[in-house]
């Protein structure tokens, strides 16, 4: 699922990239892949690799663009042959991949386990942003409310799924979202739906908990939910195709309010595709869904050691603020350790808690039942 479509520019093709390369990996380069959009490879590219050069002279930094989950998966996977038989996997760090994969990776001993021993700036991370100690996170990103400051005072911005709702049945028309398959934006708001009808309990819904009886369970009063919502919405209950189409109605002024990403909306606000006078707001009962990406490191990579000050560069006071002034990303270290001018900036988008969907059998059963129970008359074309 892409996100970000109005940032995104041609990039290689993921299966090339995924090839083994027979050159031996150069000695003081630091093989960094990557899999998230073009926009974050052009940050590596353009401020973060020219910065940590500088800092660190004599070693350098090559960035691939590995094209998705799958192009890593498959040099992850040369690197655990290549743990096995002592030869270089020519690859020295991941940038966004879950250091579960491949299966036995872990146990193997395939990455690097951080800690404040080998990692400067470790305990200055946030630690809503910890997942395993084998991936360090380094940026993240939620879904926000954006709105518009001349229809919508911010001081009576809902803040709660309850004063949400009211604002939402109150002012119909004002609020879309876009369809939960098309878009992170659309889903998550969906997802923040199930919550509020489970307790407001994210840790209810894991990936090795599903089945089919829990899912209606535990589905079909947030279906309830939406339904009740649906008449309120844009044209009586209208859906966009994705996370940009809900921006564009933002900035049109057909909408007052919509879900965003707070990558997204951020960098539009900045790009000027919203104006100065969009609002940004979290509920503060409980958060739309959001996470972190993380760097990993292998232990059998031929520039281990520099890989690991690359690693914690990233934790630098200069490279969080460039993720939230160069990206609209949440920095992975605690706000307490931003500037000032900028917590101040963001005051009102800093979360308290991230909360996560688990992916899996769930995403396929939030979107079916999505369509069967709330949007059973639009196409899923």
């Amino acid at each position: 699922m892409n996100r970000r479509e109005f940032l995104i520019t041609s990039s290689a093709a993921a299966g090339l990239l995924a090839l083994p390369r027979f050159a031996s990996a150069a000695a003081g380069t630091i093989d960094l892949y990557s899999g998230s959009d073009a926009n974050i490879v052009d940050l590596w590219n353009n401020i973060i690799r020219p910065s940590f050069e500088k800092a660190h002279p004599g070693v350098a930094l090559k960035v691939t663009d590995a094209g998705d989950n799958n192009g890593l998966r498959a040099i992850a996977d040369r690197a655990l042959a290549a743990l096995k038989t002592k030869t270089d996997p020519q690859a020295d760090l991941f940038e966004v991949f879950d250091p579960r994969l491949p299966s036995g990776g872990i146990d193997a001993g395939l990455w690097v386990k951080f800690s404040a021993e080998n990692i400067e700036g470790y305990d200055h991370i946030n630690p809503l942003a910890f997942d395993t100690p084998y991936s360090l996170p380094y940026r993240g990103s939620q879904v926000l409310l954006a709105y518009d400051t001349t229809k919508l005072d911010p001081k009576d911005a809902p803040k709660s799924w309850e004063q949400l709702t009211i604002w939402i049945k109150a002012n119909p028309g004002q609020f879309i979202y876009n369809r939960p398959d098309k878009g992170g934006s659309g889903g998550n708001f969906v997802r923040r739906a199930i919550h509020e009808a489970n307790g407001r309990d994210p840790k209810k819904f894991k990936i090795d908990n599903f089945t089919a009886d829990f899912a209606t369970e535990t589905l079909t009063p947030a279906w309830k939910i939406l339904n009740d919502l649906a008449p309120a919405l844009y044209d009586k209950g209208a859906y966009t195709a994705g996370n940009t189409q809900s921006i564009q109605l933002l900035a049109q002024g057909v909408v007052t309010m919509v879900p965003v990403w707070s990558d997204q909306v951020l960098q539009a606000i900045s790009q000027g595709v919203l104006p100065d006078t969009t609002g940004l707001v979290q509920l503060t009962d409980l958060a739309l869904c959001g996470g972190f990406s993380s760097i990993t490191v292998f232990s059998n990579g031929a520039n281990k050691d520099a890989a690991l000050k690359l690693a914690a560069f990233m934790l630098t006071k200069e490279m969080q603020e460039a993720i939230i002034t160069e990206i609209g990303g949440f920095p992975a270290i605690s706000w307490d350790h931003i500037s000032d001018d900028l917590r101040k900036k963001y005051a009102d988008v800093i979360p308290s808690t991230i909360p996560t969907f688990p992916g899996g059998d769930w995403e396929k059963a939030i979107g079916d039942g999505w369509y069967r129970n709330v949007a059973p008359g639009i196409s899923r074309t």
